[in-house]
């Protein structure tokens, strides 16, 4: 499945280079998730076999014709045509992945309870981009299961610092 997302990114990210457009392609996939986020049904609609292909090709366009760049559209549209929908979310990340390695940037996905305020995701890019020694663009994800704290994964590492990961901690040296 991950092999195939990285397909689907790396031809939208192909085109996008050709163009000269790989950072408008991005700003149009953020504005396609984010319409997802605030209508989670949109996606279900669109998975829905009962409703004609046609008629969800035709949602898509009515939607999102002049605000995202027409390879995006087309790219979503794709997506929605071959059943792979769900995995837009997945798709975005390895679109990311690859802009990052051209504009030599390092992904960081953050997991937290709570959304994090712009301070924080400040301070937190700059502490990361300290310890990489790179650039460092955070994409952040609400995560209702964690207790508290932080999950980073960057660059193949996993810093955790979720309220769970030390309350084991704590409990390993007490039991040690």
């Amino acid at each position: 499945m991950i092999e195939l997302n990285r397909e689907y990114a790396t031809a939208l990210y192909a085109i996008a280079a050709e163009n000269g457009a790989q950072d408008a392609y991005e700003a149009g996939l953020d504005t396609v998730l984010a319409a997802f986020e605030q209508n989670p049904e949109y996606k279900v609609l669109l998975s829905a076999p009962a409703i004609p292909i046609s008629e969800r090709l035709a949602a898509l366009e009515e939607a999102f014709t002049g605000a995202v760049p027409e390879e995006v559209l087309s790219f979503v549209q794709l997506l929605c045509e071959h059943g792979r929908i769900s995995e837009l979310d997945a798709c975005v990340k390895e679109y990311k992945l690859l802009l990052s390695e051209y504009h030599r940037r390092i992904l960081a996905t953050v997991r937290s309870r709570v959304p994090l305020t712009q301070e924080e995701m400040a301070r937190l890019t700059k502490k990361l981009e300290t310890i990489s020694g790179h650039s460092v663009e955070l994409v952040c994800e609400h995560d209702p299961t964690l207790l508290g704290g932080l999950v980073v994964e960057m660059d193949g590492r996993r810093i955790d610092g979720s309220l769970r990961h030390r309350l084991h901690e704590v409990k390993d040296v007490m039991n040690g």
